[in-house]
């Protein structure tokens, strides 16, 4: 099953994906008499995963025997990402061993963690907004897992046991900005830095989470190609790691790192401009695609924006 958030921005709601038609959640678990369409339940896909793998179970079901049309096919709804409101968006950084090499670092003896906020999300094919500071934007291919059942303190066996599913993200960055200091989370947590999508895949439809091509394309030119093979720290490692420090929640956000080929390390670069189309996508799970547009004035420097605000 694919869980997809549709509809107007600031009018989003939860739906499936059937035979390439976008179900309304609210009116399928109607149907099956799991609850008014009214019902908090259906408020978010984040509050659909908390009822947990029955739940999901139900509303495949009732699915199958729902007898309405869909509210739009896949190809023309209108998509917001996938889970609108996590609690927590952890991503990992350096965790393929080819972007490693390409960066000359040796590999990480744990996963390196930083955060991004509901802020950065959007859409599949939403617009990337160009900060005001910062002057190198980057992209960043990733796998991204949505944790399905609250998890603390698993072992990596069963770690795979408490993810929902897998999307496409676009860690996209201001380098400059992440840079500045030894955390990232300034170049990392900008306004539409997360796009994601196009839905939330459920494991059942999905083979092995470590065998999954993925590839990153600017206007049409193929700039990652790799496979989640490649990654240092496996899902099931980085959630059972995570799982120890902090408790994971139904609708959490793990990014997964992204493989060779980023901007900065190309020669030339190829940093984002306003006009850029960058499309991303994971084996089993789709593509996504987002044209990079001007945000506010933009300064040449950031130099300039500091004597601005003294």
């Amino acid at each position: 099953m694919r869980l997809v958030t549709y509809g107007p921005a600031f009018a989003r709601r939860p739906g499936l994906v059937v035979d390439n038609g976008v179900l309304d959640t609210a009116a399928v678990a109607a149907s099956g008499g799991l609850g008014s369409p009214e019902d908090t339940r259906w408020s978010s896909n984040r509050t659909v995963l908390q009822g947990g793998p029955r739940l999901l179970e139900d509303i495949r079901q009732a699915a199958e025997r729902y007898s309405g049309e869909p509210v739009a096919t896949f190809a023309d709804v209108s998509l917001g990402p996938p889970v609108t409101d996590p609690d927590k968006i952890i991503c990992l950084g350096l965790n393929y061993r080819d972007h490693a090499e390409e960066s000359g670092l040796d590999l990480p003896k744990a996963p390196m963690l930083f955060a991004k906020f509901r802020n950065s999300l959007a859409g599949p094919h939403d617009p990337i907004v160009l900060p005001p500071v910062g002057e190198k934007i980057d992209y960043e291919a990733e796998l991204a897992v949505v944790i399905g059942s609250r998890c603390k303190d698993v072992e990596e066996p069963d770690a795979l046991a408490y993810v929902a599913g897998a999307m496409v993200l676009n860690d996209v960055t201001a380098r400059d900005v992440q840079h500045q200091t030894s955390q990232w989370t300034a170049g990392k947590a900008i306004d539409t830095f997360a796009p994601c999508g196009p839905s939330l895949v459920l494991l059942d439809e999905l083979g092995d989470l470590q065998d999954l091509d993925i590839s990153a394309r600017v206007n049409d030119r193929l700039v990652q190609d790799s496979n989640t093979s490649q990654m240092i720290f496996s899902v099931a490692e980085t959630v059972a790691f995570l799982s120890r420090l902090m408790t994971l929640e139904p609708g959490d956000i793990i990014a997964t790192g992204t493989p060779a080929g980023v901007g900065i390390s190309r020669d030339p670069q190829v940093l984002l401009r306003e006009g850029d189309t960058v499309g991303i996508a994971v084996g089993g799970i789709g593509s996504i695609s987002n044209t990079v547009v001007a945000g506010p004035v933009r300064h040449t420097a950031l130099a300039a924006d500091r004597e601005i605000v003294r």
